[in-house]
């Protein structure tokens, strides 16, 4: 049986949810939208709450150290200098302050992700709560999805940075390169930030999508379908060669 999916679907992430109480503000945006959660910041519980009675998507968004070592990473890090121990308790404590999170993504991890060992501690928690993971893609060399798949966590990745630069043209220019990387991919994931210019740049947007024939998922949507047609390409490939050894 084959899995059908619409041509064109993509997800918007919104990073950095859960320091300011105008964060709640961004639930009047389009329900497809996931919100990826900072730990331990003064909202993040008001927000996941919020955020959970209208049957938003949420992601725990776990701050992992960066090549600048000179940016703040905040409450609930992951560094390199952490033993195994470490890391996987300051993680567990973070995800028991969200039991509604359904997966996890990296703020900042430059320099984590880049580190295989540190990664395969973090999908071994992940692994055993049954959360998938999305690379932020801070880095080119990021280990973390070749880590996920060593451990059997659901994984993919993302592909557009929205708002590095949250003028108007600036926003248009990403917004129409996502369009593009429609025509050639089956789903795109775009990540965005919780700034005024882009929640009312995205409110725009998004009430244009009939327009443009493409659809808004949560990313556990996506996460989903990319291991239905892993598992039938698997299946596809033994049938082939069994066939092949009945010839």
């Amino acid at each position: 049986m084959t899995f059908a999916v619409p041509a064109k679907q993509f997800a918007i992430v919104i990073d950095d949810i859960g320091n300011h109480q105008r964060d709640l503000e961004l639930l009047s945006l389009p329900g497809g939208i996931t919100f990826s959660i900072l730990p331990h910041t003064p909202f993040s519980q008001q927000f996941a709450f919020a955020a959970s009675r209208q049957q938003r998507e949420l992601l725990l968004h776990v701050p992992m150290q960066a090549q600048d070592t000179e940016k703040v990473l905040g409450p609930g890090a992951l560094t390199i200098d952490m033993e195994k121990w470490q890391l996987q308790m300051t993680l567990g404590n973070a995800l028991s302050t969200l039991p509604q999170v359904k997966g996890v993504n990296n703020h900042m991890g430059s320099a984590l992700t880049e580190q295989i060992e540190p990664m395969k501690w973090t999908m071994e928690i992940l692994k055993k709560r049954g959360l998938y993971f999305l690379d932020s893609r801070t880095t080119s060399h990021s280990q973390a999805q070749y880590a996920a798949n060593l451990y059997g966590v659901k994984n993919v990745a993302r592909q557009v940075f929205l708002d590095n630069d949250i003028s108007t043209e600036a926003l248009n220019k990403q917004w129409q390169h996502m369009l593009k990387l429609l025509d050639n991919h089956e789903h795109v994931i775009i990540i965005a930030h919780p700034y005024k210019e882009t929640a009312a740049f995205l409110a725009a947007k998004l009430a244009e999508l009939e327009s443009i024939d493409a659809k808004l998922v949560p990313v556990s949507q996506l996460v989903e379908q990319k291991y239905v047609r892993l598992a039938e390409i698997a299946e596809q490939h033994a049938i082939s060669g069994q066939l092949r050894l009945q010839e």
